[in-house]
């Protein structure tokens, strides 16, 4: 049996704060509903997120502002993240989870970084549309419904292929807060599902 079919895809994880998304995906791993293993982490500033990995053993690297593509690239090979598969390891991902910088994306990564946003792309997305703010933007819209997007990643903010949304209602007593934590419990579904859903096509090419 080929090494892609039965050892797990590795990821970069990226993220700027509390690392919830990171936990998320470290228990979907654990629990055996995602086939992949977080390879290293890299932060955008010393944040509990950054802590977390350290305290879990994961490779953890503090890199303020926005990396250089080749810079990011030869990181995330260092540890064993390639875009391609090898006959030992499976193609891997890098992975925005709650990452506030703009990605430059390492050669021959198209189409392999992948993001979580809090809403409905193509709405509330784009610079600044982070965290409260983008539920803060969607109550002051009227609308009735939110969820989260997971895409693949381009030269911008919160654009790319749509790989999955799910949905959830803005309740007429929502704060940001309220809002917030709904989103999340989508979240929290949908991010493993998706990257899934990936590491399943690589598997089937």
């Amino acid at each position: 049996m080929a090494a892609s079919s039965t050892i797990p895809a590795p990821l970069a994880v990226l993220l700027s704060g509390s690392g919830r998304t990171l936990d998320n995906l470290r228990a979907a791993i654990d629990r055996g509903d995602l086939p992949a293993r977080v390879a290293l982490v890299i932060a955008s500033r010393e944040c509990l997120g950054a802590e977390k990995a350290r305290a879990a053993g994961i490779p953890t690297f503090v890199v303020p502002g926005a990396i250089p593509a080749h810079e990011l690239g030869r990181l995330v090979r260092a540890h064993g993240v390639s875009p391609e598969p090898s006959p030992s390891t499976p193609a891997g991902w890098i992975v925005l989870a709650g990452y506030l910088k703009l990605v430059n994306i390492p050669p021959g990564f198209d189409g392999r970084v992948v993001n979580i946003h809090p809403a409905l792309l193509p709405k509330f997305g784009g610079p600044g549309m982070h965290g409260r703010h983008v539920h803060q933007a969607v109550l002051a819209a009227g609308e009735r419904e939110s969820g989260c997007t997971v895409h693949l990643c381009d030269a911008r903010f919160d654009t790319g292929p749509i790989v999955l949304q799910r949905r959830c209602p803005v309740l007429p007593s929502d704060t940001p807060d309220t809002l917030a934590a709904r989103v999340f419990e989508q979240e929290c579904i949908a991010f493993p599902e998706a990257l899934v859903r990936l590491i399943a096509a690589d598997k089937a090419r």
